[in-house]
């Protein structure tokens, strides 16, 4: 069962200096049928203009993964990590027992674009922990893993049985990915347009995926995509 999400059925919020759309209910956004799926509570692709940003401000007890799709943006946090994350670099905060933190686009004329995710952790009061890798040289035409339960190939280890991939398309590609039974996933379309087993989906869509032994993922031109597997 694949269960569609348009990208302009999701809930927006304008507020000059962000411009935010939100997957799942959020802040404002309150959609009893869109409150999570599965483990992944929230997804927002926000645009930050030149100059803006997130202030200080706490979280808790969340697993949060943030993907740059263009532009950059400035991190700084209360474990004392900074860093500017560039198109292309993933970045993992485990809130746990709480931490704040700053995003900011590092630029003042040109706007930074990213997707911000957050997903509930399997056990709340963990020691908070940060840390980022850049997919920007990641070949295309195969899923690079982000993130996962298990910190496996490299990725950035969260608390939670999910893996986080990246599929990046150059031209005329599909791309697989075999679900386990009981599994369930969420694709998002970050840049261009792709088909999941078959169905178009175009930047901004996404999916959610029940019962199916395997995700194919098609596109025939430029394009990017992130894939949840959830427990």
């Amino acid at each position: 069962m694949i269960t569609l999400r348009p990208a302009a059925e999701r809930g927006h919020a304008d507020h000059g200096w962000l411009d935010s759309w939100h997957t799942f209910s959020f802040a404002d956004y309150h959609d009893p049928q869109w409150m999570r799926f599965r483990t992944l509570r929230v997804l927002n692709d926000d645009v930050v203009a030149g100059g803006g940003g997130f202030d200080m401000h706490p979280h808790r007890d969340m697993e949060i993964i943030t993907y740059v799709i263009r532009g950059a943006l400035r991190h700084r946090d209360s474990m004392g990590n900074t860093a500017v994350m560039r198109a292309g670099d993933a970045q993992q905060m485990s809130a746990g027992t709480g931490v704040l933190h700053s995003e900011f686009n590092d630029s003042r004329t040109e706007p930074v674009r990213l997707l911000q995710t957050w997903i509930h952790p399997a056990r709340k009061g963990v020691t908070p922990r940060y840390a980022e890798k850049s997919f920007a040289q990641a070949a295309p035409g195969r899923l690079h893993l982000i993130a996962s339960g298990d910190g496996r190939e490299g990725s950035l280890p969260i608390h939670q049985d999910a893996d986080v991939w990246l599929g990046k398309f150059a031209g005329a590609e599909t791309i697989s990915l075999s679900l386990q039974p009981g599994r369930h996933a969420w694709v998002q379309v970050a840049e261009g347009e792709i088909t999941l087993n078959g169905i178009p989906l175009r930047e901004g869509d996404g999916a959610g995926v029940s019962a199916e032994p395997a995700l194919a993922l098609t596109a025939r031109g430029m394009a990017q995509v992130l894939v949840f597997d959830l427990n």
